[in-house]
């Protein structure tokens, strides 16, 4: 059997262009994530409050904006907006190696930099989540989802290296010229591409994209005339399966943040874990995120939707439950922790495929930014929670026990997706809007 992934680069001129696009933007990041902690701690000479201050300044928009930036992008060009958010990252980064050779960086500019950035990026997100179901069929869903996530996760696995490299030949904040060719890429990619008129294919290779017999492929109606800021967030709760989607992943980040900020303290200062061991170890989770991604069009072709979910939440929900109960040190806990991570990351792969794939279904096509809105500001709005329990705990109760109620926690986000309902699916349901 072709692979639908690859079938879909083959055939589908216009989703190739986006794809190719996706991957560098996705490969410029990584130079991103390496060079601009460099270029603080370095060519300022900053210490770790710092170099913090500017990493948090990235991601506070989506706490801050992802609500109002969902509701006001609904209904807007998605491909102009997201060329416009590639354009404007160009020129915020470019400031930075300006503003180094003109002797006029500073970290209060770089944090504004890096803040501006973050809210392009969001913008760009929240638009791609649209925008992808408009360019490709139904039935390319998932394997278009697959595609686009694979690259990321090799990215992110070869990222890091590779931009080390630039970063070491040309010095940090000269490597960020090459985020900025990723993102005219990304660019030129969402310019040259093509949205497609909604149509439902035949004869589907997987069970993931293909909705149940009677779903409409057209936009379901919205219950409200005038859509507030808050429509997204009723969407995400109206209907049962988005609901348990949701609640899923905001519970998932905050018992991550409560397990891997103890994880690091309790391997590395307690357990004898080197540095550089830990740091081997956690690339596991990189691995397996790739073959979770590769594999989870087939599983569940074979197994059904439902029975594919539960597969993968077990993997990335429970195996860490593994982490604390080991009495090894040194290398044999990082063995452990590889050999944990590799499995999670499977798990991860496989449900970030089902996830998405099932909210750009489930949900009325002309509610989709809105809905990517509320759901990011849901998701993110746990990652400070969790890492502030994960202090808490790890004072009070001691490191090992973090990791523990982290783990633990990571099995709790599991129970609203393990319903009968939702393990019966064999395909994404129709939406009860509908």
């Amino acid at each position: 059997m072709k692979d639908p992934s690859w079938v879909l680069l083959r055939t589908d001129r216009s989703f190739r262009r986006y794809w190719l696009g996706q991957g560098a933007a996705s490969a410029g990041a990584q130079v991103t994530g390496i060079a601009v902690p460099l270029v603080t701690a370095i060519a300022l000479d900053a210490g770790p409050a710092a170099v913090s201050l500017v990493a948090a300044a990235g991601t506070l928009p989506y706490l801050l904006f992802s609500l109002v930036a969902g509701h006001l992008l609904q209904g807007r060009d998605q491909r102009r907006s997201m060329v416009a958010a590639d354009l404007a990252q160009c020129v915020l980064l470019a400031q930075i190696p300006l503003a180094w050779a003109g002797g006029w960086l500073s970290v209060p500019l770089l944090a504004a930099v890096t803040f501006l950035s973050g809210c392009c990026a969001l913008i760009f997100g929240l638009s791609a989540f649209a925008f992808v179901p408009a360019l490709v069929a139904d039935r390319d869903l998932a394997p278009a989802n697959r595609a686009v996530q694979a690259t990321r996760t090799v990215t992110e696995i070869s990222g890091p290296g590779l931009a080390g490299l630039l970063v070491s030949a040309v010095g940090a904040p000269g490597a960020l010229i090459a985020t900025m060719l990723g993102h005219l890429a990304s660019a030129a990619g969402v310019a040259s591409s093509r949205p497609r008129s909604r149509t439902v294919g035949a004869g589907s290779t997987a069970v993931v994209p293909g909705p149940e017999p009677g779903r409409s492929s057209k936009p379901a109606p919205s219950k409200e005339k005038r859509p507030t800021i808050l429509t997204g967030l009723r969407i995400l709760f109206a209907d049962r399966h988005l609901r348990a989607l949701t609640v899923h992943a905001a519970t998932y980040n905050a018992a991550e943040q409560i397990l891997m900020l103890n994880l690091i303290l309790w391997a590395v200062q307690q357990q004898d874990v080197g540095v550089g061991a830990y740091g081997l170890a956690l690339a596991g989770a990189g691995v397996g995120g790739l073959l979770g991604t590769l594999t989870a069009l087939r599983l569940a072709d074979r197994a059904g939707l439902g029975p594919a979910f539960a597969v993968s939440l077990v993997l990335s929900c429970a195996v860490p439950l593994l982490l604390p109960v080991w009495p090894v040190t040194g290398w044999t806990l990082a063995a452990v922790i590889a050999a944990v991570m590799l499995l999670r990351g499977i798990g991860e792969g496989n449900a970030n495929i089902y996830s998405l794939t099932m909210r750009q279904q489930l949900i009325p096509r002309d509610e989709l930014t809105r809905s990517a809105g509320a759901y990011t500001q849901v998701m993110y709005g746990s990652i400070p929670l969790g890492a502030l329990l994960a202090g808490v705990v790890g004072e009070t109760l001691g490191v090992r026990a973090g990791v523990l109620i982290g783990a633990v926690g990571l099995v709790l986000s599991a129970v609203p997706m393990l319903t009968p309902a939702f393990l019966r699916l064999r395909t994404i349901p129709v939406p009860a809007a509908a």
